[in-house]
C-alpha cells in the first residue's frame, strides 16, 4: 500500500523478495511502522519477548522535571543521559543507542508530546515489499479475494464499534501511526490495560529495535469529524478518552530476531500486546472506555467462518487517517511459504495506517478478536493477518500474568 499524506504516519514495508515459491505481486504493510519483517519458521510456538518501562506520571509537575529513578537507571546502563532523553535525546537513532532486546524497552511518558497538531503532522514513509502472487497451489493459498470497499464506521465510535483506536509512535523515519484494539485481561476482569496490535507497530525487527513514545488513543476522533472541522479542535475532540502510553510491550522473539525492514514472511508472527497507562488519571483503560474484547486463539479454519471484519484508521490516500473504517468479508487463506503458518486474507481497500487494527468475528452473540492487519498489496485490494495460535496466546498470557495488575 502506498503511503499516507503528510497527515498521519504509517508505514509500509520496504522492498524484499519473499522466499515463497512461485509468487509475484507487490505487497505493502498496511500499517504504520517500519515494516514487518521476514520471520523464519520454527516448529516451536513463538517465544514471547517483552519489556517494561517505568513511565513518569505526566499529570504531575515532578514528572516534567525528571524521569523516575528506575527508568533513569535503565537509561544510564546504556550510557544514555535521562534528562537529555526526555528533552529530545530519544531522537537519536544511532544503532548503538537503539535499544532492541526484550529487557531494554523504555517508553517514559513525555507529557504533552502527542499534541493534536503533532499527530496530524506525522509523516508516512513509502515502503513496499516485493513478493510473488499465488499462481501455484502453494501451501494453503486461495484465489485472491475481490476488493471490498472500506466503509466509514458509524459515529460516535464508542457506541457503534469495537474498542479500536490509533497508536502513535516515533521511528527513525519520523512519527508514525498504526491501529490497535482494547482486549480483555483474564487476570484483571473489568480493568484491562491491554491493547492488541501488530509486531511491526512496536519493534523494527532484526535490523532495529523498539520504537519510542508509543501511545494509544482509543476512539480517536470519536465523532468522525473532517479535517476542516478539526482545524482548531480541542484535544478532547481528538482523544475523547485521553492518551495511554505503553509501559510494557510484548511481541514474539521471532519478530525481534528475524524481522526485517520489509515485512515478508515475518507477517505470520506479526502481532504484539501492549500494557498501557493513562498519561493523566488512574482508571484502567477498560474502565475508561467501557469495553474490551476477548481474543480467540483457536485459529478457526476459513471454512468454519462465514465472515471476518477488519477495523482501523487507514491513512494513505484516498484516506487521511481521521476516520475509522471497516471491511467485512468471507476469509480465505494466504500462504507465504509451505514452512510458515497460513494467514487469513479478506478483500479490503484500507491502506496504510490500518496496520495492527483488529480482525473480529462473531461467536454466538459475542465479538472476538481473531487476527490483526499485517500486509496487503500495493493496489490496496485485500488485507492479510496472522493466525493467532499458541505463540500469540503465550505473548498475551505472559502480559496478563506479569504486568496486568501494574
Amino acid at each position: 500500500m502506498r503511503s499516507t499524506r503528510a497527515l498521519f504516519a504509517r508505514s509500509r514495508g520496504r522492498r524484499a523478495a519473499l522466499a515463497a515459491t512461485g509468487l509475484a505481486a507487490t505487497l505493502a504493510l498496511t500499517a504504520t511502522a517500519c515494516g514487518p519483517s521476514e520471520d523464519k519458521a520454527s516448529g516451536k510456538p513463538d517465544t514471547a519477548a517483552s519489556q517494561g518501562s517505568d513511565g513518569s506520571d505526566a499529570g504531575s509537575e515532578s514528572a516534567d522535571s525528571k524521569l523516575p529513578g528506575e527508568l533513569a537507571d535503565k537509561l544510564k546502563e546504556h550510557g544514555i543521559d535521562p534528562d537529555k532523553w526526555r528533552n529530545g535525546a530519544w531522537k537519536n537513532w544511532d544503532k548503538d543507542d537503539w535499544l532492541r532486546e526484550s529487557k531494554d524497552f523504555v517508553n517514559p511518558v513525555i507529557a504533552g508530546l502527542w499534541k493534536p497538531e503533532r499527530m496530524k503532522k506525522a509523516k508516512d514513509p513509502n515502503k513496499t515489499i516485493a513478493a510473488k502472487d499465488a499462481s501455484a497451489d502453494q501451501g494453503a493459498t486461495d484465489p485472491a479475494p475481490s476488493p471490498v470497499r472500506a466503509k466509514p464506521e458509524k459515529t460516535p465510535y464508542h457506541e457503534n464499534a469495537a474498542p479500536v483506536g490509533k497508536i502513535f509512535f516515533d521511528s527513525p523515519e519520523g512519527s508514525m501511526v498504526c491501529s490497535g484494539t482494547v482486549v480483555k485481561d483474564p487476570r484483571n476482569p473489568g480493568k484491562s490495560n491491554l491493547v492488541w496490535t501488530a509486531g511491526h507497530c512496536v519493534h523494527a525487527g532484526a535490523e532495529g529495535g523498539w520504537y519510542r513514545n508509543i501511545a494509544f488513543v482509543p476512539a480517536y476522533n470519536d465523532l468522525g469529524k473532517s479535517e476542516a472541522e478539526l482545524g482548531n479542535a480541542a484535544a478532547q475532540e481528538i482523544a475523547p478518552y485521553g492518551q495511554y502510553w505503553a509501559d510494557w510491550v510484548s511481541t514474539s522473539n521471532e519478530w525481534i530476531n528475524e524481522g526485517g525492514p520489509t515485512g515478508g514472511a515475518g507477517a505470520t508472527h506479526d502481532y504484539a500486546v501492549m500494557h498501557v497507562k493513562p498519561e493523566r488519571g488512574g482508571k484502567s483503560l477498560e474502565e475508561t472506555v467501557g469495553n474490551a474484547l476477548d481474543v480467540d486463539f483457536s485459529t478457526p479454519t476459513t471454512r468454519s467462518v462465514s465472515s471476518m471484519g477488519a477495523w482501523g484508521y487507514p491513512a494513505a490516500p484516498p484516506y487521511n487517517g481521521l476516520i475509522m473504517h471497516k471491511c467485512v468479508d468471507k476469509p480465505g487463506r494466504l500462504s507465504l511459504s509451505p514452512s510458515l503458518p497460513t494467514m487469513y486474507r479478506i478483500g479490503c481497500t484500507m491502506t496504510g495506517g490500518s496496520s495492527g487494527g483488529g480482525w473480529f468475528r462473531m461467536v454466538g452473540d459475542k465479538t472476538e478478536l481473531v487476527s490483526n492487519t499485517s500486509i496487503g498489496p500495493a493496489e490496496n485490494t485485500w488485507l492479510a493477518g496472522p493466525q493467532l495460535g499458541k505463540g500469540a496466546e503465550q505473548v498475551y498470557d505472559m502480559m496478563s500474568k506479569k504486568y496486568g495488575s501494574q
